[in-house]
């Protein structure tokens, strides 16, 4: 079938773009631009088809069909041709079942989708493999894009500088100096990128990479640009394929620039309307209490809306004041009977440590989002038997530092609350054996 796919005004102004143009926000009104589907000839396939379609590629070898995203290439960007696709095999991350510790919750269904398990080591491959793609393609038709660039607090600027090494196209970083760790800062140095550490925060990198993007030689792969939310749409997608397509009763998702919660909205409305679900979740939307202008406007029933300078905080890829994805975050929580919630400093590394201590190794994003899981429990806005989601965003080794600094207390300083330090003993039998006893014993 002739699959189609365009820009159009998020604004509900009517204007369209073909994907090919280098073009982010609506030339009429200024709004953001999101890509539609010809949902008419997607209907055409039943949605048990969809299903059928969907099983037999999914993490196969056909490429690039074994990709998480590219197995749904028809929902996601049709319009690319599959020589042109920079995958990294990327999606198919481990739906892991946090059975020990949704039991300390009181939860029989708590699963956490570890989307961390990625190429570069957070979710932001998913959109990135498809930007880059379109990338690939508009150059092949018109050759006139120099570089791709983005502002980062440090996976995206991963993900971008790997998928365009890949390709073969220069790629330009803009970091907030001294913002983002050490081992997210090398991804991009490793793979040849620009790297440009700049003396302010995401926000004010934010400001110059638009600036900079109204050179049309310039490619903006920020989530701005709405090819990034059709590949991150797929976790939607796929969390609902690993559970043999039903649909869970609550995601909690951490949120910064909020293009993540747009994306996983758009999934499953996508799939509502092809039949291929028959309802939709609930959403909650957690941020750090440092960088929370999402949850303030939701304090207001979202009649208000004002951009914030974002303080520091350990949960560095979502510390933004001015989200760009903000009215779609909003227009998506809305239609989800969504919630959004945030989490203290202490919270969100008790949480991520508390997690940990069953298996997992959380990245304090993720540790974001595990605050407000407990919070909604002990709310009671969770239900025993409700089966929810957890979104991991990223792998908890590209933040070694804030794993160590809560485990390596200074003399005189309070003890967090999951404080398993080192014990350093002499090279003695006996005193090793007598530690041994004196810790399973306590």
């Amino acid at each position: 079938m002739n699959y189609d796919a365009w820009f159009q005004c998020s604004e509900g102004c009517g204007e369209t773009y073909p994907l090919t143009e280098i073009i982010y926000r609506c030339r009429n009104c200024d709004g953001l631009l999101e890509v539609q589907h010809d949902m008419d000839v997607l209907k055409q396939r039943s949605a048990a088809d969809w299903k059928t379609l969907f099983e037999h590629r999914y993490m196969h070898t056909q490429y690039p069909y074994g990709s998480g995203v590219w197995g749904k290439k028809e929902l996601v960007c049709p319009n690319i041709d599959d020589n042109k696709i920079i995958s990294m095999y990327e999606g198919g991350t481990n739906l892991f079942w946090a059975e020990r510790f949704g039991e300390q919750l009181g939860l029989h269904d708590l699963w956490i989708k570890q989307c961390g398990n990625s190429h570069t080591g957070s979710f932001k491959d998913l959109g990135m493999t498809v930007l880059v793609s379109m990338v690939r393609q508009i150059i092949a038709e018109s050759g006139n894009i120099r570089a791709v660039m983005c502002a980062s607090t440090g996976d995206t600027s991963a993900s971008l500088a790997a998928y365009a090494s890949a390709a073969g196209i220069p790629a330009i970083i803009l970091l907030p100096k001294a913002k983002v760790t050490r081992e997210q800062l090398i991804q991009p140095i490793a793979n040849g990128a620009l790297t440009l550490s700049l003396e302010t925060d995401f926000d004010g990198c934010m400001e110059i990479v638009q600036k900079l993007a109204d050179r049309k030689d310039f490619y903006l792969a920020n989530s701005i640009n709405s090819l990034r939310i059709e590949g991150q749409k797929t976790i939607s997608m796929e969390i609902v394929q690993q559970f043999d397509w039903e649909v869970p009763d609550w995601i909690i998702i951490p949120g910064g620039n909020l293009g993540n919660v747009s994306a996983l909205g758009l999934g499953f409305l996508m799939m509502h309307e092809l039949g291929i679900i028959d309802k939709l979740p609930r959403i909650a939307c957690a941020q750090a209490e440092r960088a929370n202008p999402l949850y303030r406007s939701y304090q207001t029933g979202f009649t208000e809306f004002s951009a914030i300078t974002a303080q520091a905080t350990q949960a560095t890829a979502i510390q933004i004041g001015n989200p760009v994805s903000v009215h779609r975050a909003i227009r998506t929580l809305k239609r989800f009977d969504g919630i959004v919630d945030q989490a203290t400093e202490v919270e969100l590394s008790d949480a991520a440590a508390r997690a940990d201590r069953t298996g997992l190794f959380n990245c304090p994003h993720t540790g974001v989002a595990l605050a407000v899981l407990i919070k909604m429990v002990e709310r009671k806005q969770i239900q025993p038997d409700d089966r929810v989601i957890v979104i991991s965003t990223a792998t908890g080794l590209k933040f070694p530092d804030f794993k160590v600094a809560y485990h390596n207390v200074a003399p005189g300083e309070p003890a967090p609350r999951y404080l398993n330090a080192p014990i350093e003993l002499e090279a003695d039998y006996e005193g090793v054996l007598k530690q041994i006893g004196t810790h399973l014993d306590a």
